[in-house]
């Protein structure tokens, strides 16, 4: 018994068990990028600049084309009539809009690369990206062809913004460390079904009616692009930080 005691005391003569591979699938998300994922850091930081952006410009626009537009009434005027026929000022609406679905693009790619550089995840960092320059797309085409043309309602194509959470979810499930990011897209996901639920008229469908459609627009439209700016911003941070971690590895 002496002498393999002594073997297993000093590790001699134990065969290491390797890690399973969905401890290795973990392990590896959280090291240092490989070098050639290493050159995505700083276009993905620079493209999510633009989502941290766009919902600041979003507020201003709205704020402005309202500030311009006498007698709206936002509880029951839609924020698309802030660039119609009936707005004193439609340029201010409509140029912001066109701006912020370029920036929505943009900051969609940014998303996508910072999937692929943190997990490997190209397929969901691809369909991220899809998401995101599709509703870009839809809000350029908003914002040149004012309602009521029926070429507005390619705004709709923003809605699918609704899917980008999921599917950061599913991009950024094996980082342990972004826990706190992935609780808040969870959440802002059941927020926007729940939203969706209720001004569709599935459920309580007096709840949102003619006297209050306008707040219930806003709120949902807050939700919607606000989010973006919170999860590029971390995002931003955790590139940040694997740029460091790598640096000084």
């Amino acid at each position: 018994m002496g002498a393999p005691t002594e073997r297993l005391r000093h590790g001699r003569g134990v065969t290491p068990t390797p890690n399973p591979p969905i401890n290795r699938g973990v392990s590896s998300s959280s090291s240092p990028p490989s070098a050639s994922r290493l050159g995505l850091l700083s276009p993905s930081r620079t493209l999510l600049a633009c989502g941290v952006a766009a919902p600041l410009l979003a507020l201003a626009t709205t704020l402005g084309a309202m500030a311009a537009y006498p007698g709206f009434n936002p509880a029951r005027q839609y924020l698309s009539e802030l660039g119609g026929a009936s707005a004193s000022q439609p340029l201010i609406f409509n140029a912001g809009v066109f701006v912020a679905g370029v920036m929505a693009a943009a900051a969609g790619c940014g998303f996508g690369l910072a999937i692929v550089t943190l997990t490997r995840a190209r397929l969901a960092g691809a369909l991220t990206a899809l998401v995101f320059v599709l509703a870009g797309w839809g809000l350029t085409q908003a914002a040149i062809y004012h309602w009521p043309d029926r070429r507005h309602l390619a705004i709709n194509l923003a809605l699918g913004i609704q899917l980008a959470p999921l599917l950061l979810l599913w991009g950024l499930w094996p980082r342990r460390d972004l826990a706190r990011l992935k609780a808040f897209l969870a959440l802002v996901f059941v927020a926007m079904a729940v939203l969706t639920v209720l001004t569709k008229h599935l459920v309580a469908p007096h709840l949102v009616n003619d006297d209050n459609v306008g707040w219930w627009e806003r709120g949902y439209a807050i939700i919607l692009v606000g989010w973006v700016g919170v999860a590029a911003f971390a995002l931003q941070r955790s590139l940040r930080f694997q740029a460091t971690a790598t640096k000084t590895a």
